[in-house]
């Protein structure tokens, strides 16, 4: 029987309040006056899209999906958005998401944000500061200093947000949760997460000779609005509409595309919230001559501090032709998630794949049977119906999404630790979170911060 439900909280709070005897009526998620028009429970939300062309407009079509107005849809690409373009026909379309909130910011209520990464802070905070509520795509900006400043505007404007790491809102990932705190695999030492997706993609080094050759803007695309705020580069089809997720300046790699996705199961059960240290091995990669593309493939070890019970937890990183290794007395007939995750336990393990641990399993056999079916954990955590359906009804309902700001900038900001780390291969860096700064790597530090071109800021 299902004794308790819990909505965007996180194990931490589940455990404080747990332990002090707090009525359940305290510790459901917290409900507050929103900076946009408080609607009913059963009332449409008027949403914007910001980015259509490609995964924002998947997004787009989720929030429509459920029933709700596209009432306004942005775009710097007319041909690459004119396929979503056409699906709405009484939305309003514009380049400029500053003009889009101009003219029609009273009708807007909420918007959902699928830009390339180095556009994704400044869309967030000019639609928070206009009290708009936001689903952006992960991650949730491209430097340490942006997330901070995203999570403190989600509480100033009092909106609801919403990071893009659709598996959050799965039954699989609950499961995974509930398995580690029912110890069902007993304390988690280790845990083992990678992406091996699109290699020719994320990395770019074969393409860094044409990096610099010249290039005729496509018309439709109103480049300069796509270069947003980072310093200017001639435009190149190298990384416009696409392939911008293998370019540094423009997206994060393997790890800012996956990470949210891939370590959000063990993030979410464990409760790691910062590592104090971080080290990458790139193989042949060098920084000085290939920093301008992702490498071919890192290892990124991330240590994060005994926590409210819990002991320290290590976790690994793999991608591209560095991969998840076969553990010891791993069933011969599985392989090893290629995209996924493994935490490793003191009795056992669970294996699971991308998008809020989908598949997951425990190993060795005879613990699913001891931890499934009708031996299956207590349900601690409320089901969902979907990750865009979460977010709208939280708008509806005046509560928080289950993969908030305050939950998904700690997540983001593991893998942007991580981008920093690639950058002084083989250097353990050393962080201090509350602070906010590495202290034993000067240099280092000069990362965390975005640098924008004249006319831009957060």
């Amino acid at each position: 029987m299902k004794k308790h439900s819990f909505t965007g909280i996180n194990r931490r709070q589940f455990l404080r309040h747990a332990g002090a005897g707090v009525a359940l009526a305290n510790i459901l998620p917290g409900r507050w006056s929103h900076g946009a028009d408080q609607g009913s429970p059963n009332s449409k939300v008027n949403v914007a899209g910001i980015g259509i062309g490609s995964r924002g407009g998947a997004d787009v079509g989720e929030v429509a999906g459920l029933g709700h107005n596209i009432v306004a849809l942005c775009d710097v690409d007319d041909n690459y958005a004119a396929k979503e373009f056409e699906k709405y026909p009484g939305a309003k379309r514009f380049k400029d998401y500053r003009v889009m909130f101009d003219k029609m910011g009273k009708e807007i209520e909420a918007v959902v944000i699928g830009t390339p990464d180095h556009t994704h802070a400044l869309l967030a905070m000019e639609a928070m500061r206009r009290g708009k509520h936001v689903y952006c795509e992960k991650p949730l900006a491209h430097a340490v200093h942006e997330v901070r400043q995203l999570m403190a505007a989600a509480h100033e404007f009092k909106v609801v947000t919403q990071l893009g790491n659709q598996g959050h809102s799965s039954g699989s990932i609950r499961r995974v949760c509930e398995w580690i705190w029912d110890g069902a695999i007993g304390k988690v030492q280790t845990v083992h997460v990678g992406c091996d997706a699109f290699k020719n993609v994320y990395c770019q080094i074969p393409n860094l000779v044409k990096a610099n050759e010249t290039h005729e803007v496509p018309k439709g695309l109103d480049y300069d609005l796509w270069i947003g705020p980072v310093p200017f580069r001639p435009y190149s089809p190298l990384w416009v509409p696409w392939n911008w997720r293998g370019w540094m300046p423009f997206g994060g790699g393997v790890i800012g595309d996956w990470i949210c996705h891939v370590l959000d199961p063990a993030f979410w059960a464990l409760d790691l919230d910062a590592p104090t240290s971080v080290v990458a091995d790139v193989g042949n990669y060098n920084p000085e001559i290939h920093g301008l593309t992702y490498p071919a493939a890192t290892q990124i070890t991330f240590e994060f501090p005994a926590r409210n019970g819990r002991g320290p937890v290590k976790v690994v990183w793999h991608d591209g032709n560095k991969t998840i290794p076969k553990p010891e007395n791993f069933p011969t007939d599985e392989e090893v998630p290629g995209t996924g995750g493994i935490l490793f336990g003191e009795k056992g393990m669970i294996v699971h794949g991308s998008h809020g641990g989908s598949n997951c399993h425990l190993l060795p056999e005879k613990l699913m049977e001891q931890h499934s079916g009708k031996n299956a954990p207590e349900e601690k955590i409320e089901r969902v119906k979907g990750h865009a359906w979460d977010w709208i009804e939280a708008i509806r309902t005046n509560r928080k999404a289950g993969s908030n700001f305050d939950y998904g900038g700690p997540l983001t900001q593991v893998a942007l630790l991580g981008l920093i780390a690639i950058r002084y291969p083989g250097q353990k860096l050393e962080w201090d979170d509350k602070a906010m700064k590495f202290t034993n790597h000067t240099d280092a530090n000069k990362h965390l911060r975005a640098s924008y071109r004249d006319g831009w800021s957060i």
